[in-house]
């Protein structure tokens, strides 16, 4: 079936599910960090979606259930924080994870570990975070020993010290033996479920100097995910989603973007402004052998 799905398929799949965030307002409930939270609450907006910065346990079991998505981001994480995570992972809803920097400490691996078991349909993140959440899922489905230190591989806080392609295989690995689609963002974002991956070549190099662009991405795939009754393709909901921030920005830089500040004012602007013919012809999305 992916062989039939041809550069026009993928322009078409990913407006419909825009449009359909722009007709339905899905309302995305983030746990996020607090550096994220204002960019991701103002890229759901510009996407047509209604987020929602909830984060005290004594509201979520309340409040998740009435909303469409979930969005678990653990980058500024602490133990207060966690239960309210778990709680909204628990909800029933279609959830995302971000496990920004899992290999950083054993704290924050245990604590994406946790949020992995809950099942979520889609994780998103970047190359070394991928790497080290494979290495210590697969060693513990496997029953290996889990005392090896998860922050023994090189990281570099939030930031990847691997390329895209350098977590295939391990991406790959982890979807089958969790679930989850995975997506690994980079130059080329791959987007997997175990045994199908497409690239994602939208996007722009200096995206990498805006503070939390990849976790407002996660917060889109969340969005996108909303609008889907059936979510029978999570994996071309998640390229779709990466595909269309990609593209705000290159717009944003197109329209005069002279450095980091005014390209986050102007990727948003491009989200908000995105048109059909735009998103169809220009979604760059395609098998990857």
């Amino acid at each position: 079936m992916d062989e039939e799905r041809t550069a026009a398929w993928w322009g078409r799949r990913a407006w419909e599910l825009l449009s359909a965030v722009r007709a339905r307002a899905p309302l995305v409930h983030c746990v996020t960090n607090l550096v994220s939270m204002d960019v991701a609450a103002n890229a759901l907006l510009a996407a047509g979606a209604s987020p929602a910065m909830v984060h005290s346990l004594r509201e979520v079991p309340e409040f998740t259930p009435r909303c469409d998505a979930v969005c678990v981001n653990v980058g500024t994480l602490s133990e207060g924080w966690l239960p309210s995570m778990r709680a909204a992972a628990s909800a029933g809803r279609p959830w995302v994870l971000d496990p920004v920097a899992a290999g950083a400490s054993e704290f924050r691996m245990e604590a994406c570990l946790s949020l992995l078991a809950l099942r979520p349909a889609v994780v998103r993140g970047n190359a070394s975070e991928i790497l080290a959440l494979a290495s210590r899922s697969l060693a513990a489905a496997a029953s290996s020993s889990s005392s090896s230190s998860s922050s023994s591989s090189t990281f570099k806080g939030a930031d990847s010290t691997h390329d895209s392609g350098d977590a295939l295989q391990d991406a790959k690995a982890l979807a089958r033996s969790t679930g989850a689609v995975i997506a690994v963002s980079g130059a080329v974002d791959y987007v997997t479920d175990g045994e199908r991956v497409v690239g994602v070549s939208n996007g722009v190099a200096m995206m990498q100097k805006i503070t939390a662009t990849g976790c407002a991405a996660t917060a889109l795939i969340a969005a996108f995910l909303a609008v889907v009754e059936e979510p029978s393709d999570v994996m071309a909901v998640a390229a779709c989603a990466l595909a269309v921030f990609g593209l705000a920005g290159e717009i944003g830089m197109e329209s005069g973007a002279k450095g980091p500040a005014s390209l986050r004012m102007h990727l948003i602007d491009a989200l908000y402004c995105l048109d059909e013919q735009t998103v169809t012809s220009r979604v760059k999305i395609s098998l990857h052998s």
